[in-house]
């Protein structure tokens, strides 16, 4: 038996060899996610899952990358800081992921940081949403334009159109500071003024006191950086006290699905309510337009029925993880988590179908895209 043992071993390698090392170094690459599937912002993390799921099996059916397959591993923190710690942990230790991925909150990124086990782990977060105002992080890699583009791009729009007294709606925590700031000089820089500012309390739609501060001090336009639920509140009792200042919501607000909720239910409030409503969105629309669009919307329909719906975060998954599976690809046969990090640095100029990724060492916001979209009658998104 030891002989036979002996006989077939080098075949073994030679036929390993004839296929390219796919029979000894092919791998299936885990991408870990922590990321609200329950609670408030529950639609937002499960579609950014969906997102990536669709892409890495898109892949996996075809063959894979370099022998390579995708493994997406989720877990829901709720939102809670504390969790998104805590379980980034357990997938570490119980599934070894190669890269994380679709990270959601501000507060739950920095307390990740804080704990330095990316850097002790060597391993990259790509892709994530906040109301992000930090430097640029060696490992954490954004697949979005950052929070002050969106602002400049609100700002500017303004400006052009001769809108300066501005008002600032933003969720309390210890990045509020940063987020006024990161405002007011958007503002100056369109020669804009933020008139007045008001918060609400984190995780509340409690939006009372705000609504007294802008009806009073009436901006033209208002800027929220608020949750889905907190903006759709502020929305309707502003609009109930007559309040006409134009509003721009920003990008982290989940507004899509709050305004298909809302015009099932009450029509006629969306017609009259969010008139005038415009959100600022970081990757091209689902629903056409680039042949991206056209990828996401084909890969939905062959997927069967979703449990969540076509919308733009999920657009934004699909990209987050067409960027890692290029970063794999690149790599060759043995993918590593350095080599994860290095791949992404050299990844300048990268169209994934009409929505170009650029990263390079030092600079790690992959896009500068930003466009603004209007809520439509009927409570859709278009352009």
């Amino acid at each position: 038996m030891k002989i036979v043992v002996k006989l077939i071993l080098p075949v073994a390698v030679a036929c390993a060899a004839l296929l390219g090392g796919r029979l000894s170094h092919s791998a299936e690459i885990v991408v870990g996610q922590v990321a609200p599937l329950s609670g408030p912002e529950a639609s937002q993390g499960r579609a950014y899952a969906a997102g990536m799921q669709l892409l890495f099996s898109s892949v996996n059916k075809s063959g894979g990358v370099n022998g390579h397959t995708f493994q997406l591993v989720s877990k829901d923190d709720g939102g809670r800081p504390e969790d998104t710690v805590k379980l980034t942990r357990q997938i570490l230790a119980e599934d070894q992921p190669m890269v994380l991925a679709g990270y959601f909150g501000s507060r739950n990124i920095t307390e990740l940081l804080g704990t330095g086990v990316l850097e002790k782990e060597k391993l990259a977060l790509v892709g994530y949403r906040a109301t992000d105002t930090r430097a640029e992080t060696p490992l954490l890699y954004n697949v979005r334009a950052n929070f002050f583009d969106e602002l400049s791009k609100i700002t500017e729009h303004l400006a052009a159109i001769g809108v300066t007294r501005l008002g600032l709606l933003y969720e309390e925590g210890p990045a509020a500071a940063a987020l006024v700031a990161t405002a007011e000089e958007a503002a100056k820089k369109t020669k804009a003024t933020v008139i007045s500012k008001a918060s609400y309390e984190a995780g509340s739609t409690r939006v009372a006191n705000a609504i007294d501060t802008f009806v009073k001090s009436k901006p033209q336009a208002i800027i929220m950086v608020s949750s889905g639920e907190a903006s759709a509140r502020f929305i309707e009792r502003y609009r109930a006290e007559d309040g006409a200042a134009q509003i721009f919501v920003h990008s982290g607000a989940d507004m899509e699905r709050v305004t298909k909720r809302i015009a099932e239910d009450r029509l006629a409030f969306v017609s009259s309510v969010m008139r005038g409503v415009a959100i600022a969105q970081v990757v091209p629309s689902p629903y056409g337009g680039s042949r991206v669009a056209k990828e996401l919307s084909d890969a939905v329909a062959k997927s069967g029925k979703l449990d969540v719906p076509l919308s733009y975060v999920m657009m934004e998954g699909y990209i987050a993880a067409k960027v890692i599976v290029e970063a794999v690809r690149r790599q060759g046969q043995r993918p590593t988590r350095q080599g994860m990090a290095a791949a992404l640095d050299g990844t300048e100029n990268l169209n994934l179908g009409g929505y170009v990724v650029s990263f390079r060492p030092g600079v790690r916001t992959g896009s500068k895209f930003v466009e603004l979209s209007i809520i439509s009658d009927t409570g859709k998104i278009r352009q």
